[in-house]
């Protein structure tokens, strides 16, 4: 609700006013009262549970991609650096070949 609430009033580059306007010919408006204290301590209480919320999902998310780069880098092997005109071995075991049509001879 409040993803749309922002993006709906939010001035556009192109027209230069808000979606909500260009779509309703009218502005948007907030039906609360800011004078009610209960209100604005409910919605900073609500904000602060989400940052909360998300801060320790950060704080998951970076420690398991931790754990993984571990996991994947104790079975990572050093590889060879290739220079312009190395010679290498090609294997042809899976590549296929197109058959090239054969051309006749004019006689």
């Amino acid at each position: 609700m409040l993803v749309e609430f922002v993006i709906s009033n939010k001035t556009h580059l192109t027209t230069k006013v808000p979606l909500f306007m260009v779509n309703y010919r009218r502005e948007l408006r907030i039906r609360i009262n800011i004078r009610r204290k209960g209100k604005i301590k409910k919605a900073t209480e609500f904000v602060e549970r989400k940052k909360k919320v998300q801060e320790e999902a950060g704080a998951a998310l970076k420690r398991a991609q931790k754990e993984m780069k571990q996991q994947v880098d104790r079975e990572r092997k050093e590889v060879e650096e290739w220079k312009v005109e190395d010679k290498v071995m090609l294997s042809t075991k899976d590549l296929v070949f197109k058959k090239q049509p054969v051309k006749k001879l004019v006689d």
